[in-house]
């Protein structure tokens, strides 16, 4: 279902860029230098890159903050521009830049298409009503995962930007060589000025994990912040249990430490063990008693903590007897 999204609800920006060949190492650093950056910023909550794939030709880079006052500020800082300055080395010709307000994690691990529309204010009721039949006819298709429609940003953008998601390069390519879409888009015709770049990564999440690909709203703070301790707890022990014949300074111990724990987190505790252990709590089926969902969610929770707590109160105390 295709729907616009509200404002204020969090911001991303994606941004595509051609990088010179032969350039792409020094790219690459000072991209991580531009993004160090942003993360000073009011507001910021991550930015990812991803490199060309034989399916999306151009490097990303997704930005994430907390609203579009502070996205904006960012994106319009003396300090983004600049490293912009410095960059124009490594850079082959302008970026493109789409920017979403709310809406889910984009994109997601699934191939997504980003299509941007100028749009003439007389003409956005028949723009929508042709979106929604655009949809219906891609939902017919193999792979589809699901459309979002965002909304045109005062002060940022004035297109709006669609995002297409199927599961896979080939389930996406049927869709757009097909002659339904073209029998679709001469039915927009008055829509023909648009642009549409492919985007085919998988910016991670620790809780991403819906089987169909599609992507609920995010656990609440509180759910959050109890299933990151559900696994940080185990993972920090287990951690601590492995260094410690190594005697290792405290702050080495920390940072080699704080290092294998945010790896072991995301690669392995929060998709294996903390996001299927606790899914019916953390995104509870739009017909579960809330109530009921609260309490059983909660009783998982200390059980399997008193379980943790237990095994490694044994363990050292009565096997491995910590220096």
């Amino acid at each position: 279902m295709t729907t616009a999204q509200p404002a204020g609800a969090g911001a991303t920006v994606i941004i595509g860029q051609k990088v010179r060949a032969g350039q792409e190492r020094e790219f690459h650093s000072w991209q991580e230098e531009v993004n160090a950056a942003a993360a000073a910023y009011t507001g910021f909550l991550g930015a990812e890159i991803s490199p060309p794939t034989p399916v999306q030709p151009d490097w990303v880079v997704v930005y994430r903050f907390d609203s579009i006052a502070h996205l904006q500020a960012w994106i319009n800082s003396a300090t983004r521009q600049s490293f912009l300055n410095r960059g124009r080395a490594y850079l082959d010709g302008p970026a493109t830049q789409q920017v979403l307000s709310g809406g889910t994690q984009p994109p997601d691990p699934l191939v997504t298409v980003v299509v941007t529309h100028r749009v003439h204010p007389d003409h956005v009721d028949a723009f929508l009503a042709w979106q929604r039949h655009m949809t219906e006819q891609e939902s017919t298709f193999e792979g589809f995962r699901g459309t979002e429609l965002f909304r045109p940003v005062e002060g940022l953008q004035d297109e709006w930007t669609t995002l297409y998601r199927f599961d896979s390069a080939e389930h996406l390519d049927a869709w757009l060589t097909s002659g339904r879409r073209q029998e679709v888009l001469k039915e927009g015709a008055k829509f023909h000025d648009f642009r549409m770049r492919t985007i085919d990564n998988s910016f991670g999440s620790w809780f991403a994990f819906e089987e169909n690909g599609r992507q609920a709203p995010p656990p609440s703070e509180t759910k959050t912040s109890v299933a990151v301790w559900v696994g940080l707890y185990p993972t920090v022990v287990l951690l601590t249990l492995a260094l410690s014949p190594a005697h290792l300074p405290l702050w080495l111990n920390l940072l080699i430490g704080n290092l294998l724990s945010s790896f072991i987190m995301s690669f392995l505790t929060m998709p294996f063990y903390v996001n299927p252990l606790l899914k019916r709590w953390l995104r509870p089926p739009p017909d579960a008693p809330p109530g009921r969902t609260r309490l059983l969610g909660l009783g998982l929770v200390t059980g399997v903590m008193v379980f943790w707590a237990a095994v490694f109160f044994l363990v050292t105390t009565q096997i491995w007897h910590l220096p």
